[in-house]
């Protein structure tokens, strides 16, 4: 067992990390902490998925576990004449998502404490929802994302997710049985990338 780390690399640990990501052809600065979610880069997962979504000026979009913001920095950004809502179980990844924001002069989004999509209230209104999916959320809670991600979304709506591959055949099975489709979009070595439609 090392040694135990001293004061000035505690005081170190405490300190934001800022890192820069290029992401589907534009430069981004994100401040993150220790405890969130791939804290010093962007993660696979959700660089396959940013690669394969389909994106219009006009969206609404959601991003469901958002962490400190990538998905939905990107999605506000481009959906630039629509809305983007980012939600979070976690206060702290909340607070660096609407940091993150504003670091990249984003103001047509804004991040909120959320368990799922509980403080989302306007249904059948979104045009994208997309998800980097925990994958120890249990099935339960899954059950209840892809149900209320059905009624979320306008007509024409896309659920776009990507989960670790071990998750890809139970995506599959309850996507085709709540939306009535399923389209892989991608796997690779570790992830899936998949999307469901709201038919009209």
């Amino acid at each position: 067992m090392g040694r135990l780390p001293d004061r000035n690399q505690i005081d170190a640990w405490r300190k934001d990390i800022t890192f820069s990501a290029n992401l589907r052809g534009r430069d981004y600065t994100f401040n993150t902490t220790w405890g969130l979610f791939s804290p010093r880069e962007i993660d696979a997962g959700t660089r396959l998925l940013l690669d394969r979504l389909e994106i219009s000026e006009q969206d609404n979009c959601l991003d469901l576990g958002c962490g400190y913001g990538p998905l939905g920095v990107v999605l506000a950004t481009e959906a630039s004449a629509g809305k983007t809502i980012m939600l979070d179980k976690d206060f702290v990844a909340v607070e660096y998502s609407n940091k993150n924001l504003q670091l990249n002069g984003v103001d047509n989004a804004e991040a909120v404490l959320s368990n799922g999509f509980d403080a989302v209230n306007e249904q059948g209104h979104w045009d994208l929802v997309v998800s980097n999916i925990p994958a120890k959320v249990g099935k339960e809670m899954l059950s209840i994302y892809l149900f209320d991600a059905l009624q979320l979304l306008a007509p024409n709506g896309k659920f776009y997710v990507v989960t670790v591959n071990g998750l890809r055949q139970y995506m599959k099975r309850n996507l085709t049985k709540m939306f009535g489709n399923y389209k892989k979009l991608k796997q690779g070595s570790h992830y899936t990338v998949a999307v469901a439609t709201k038919e009209a």
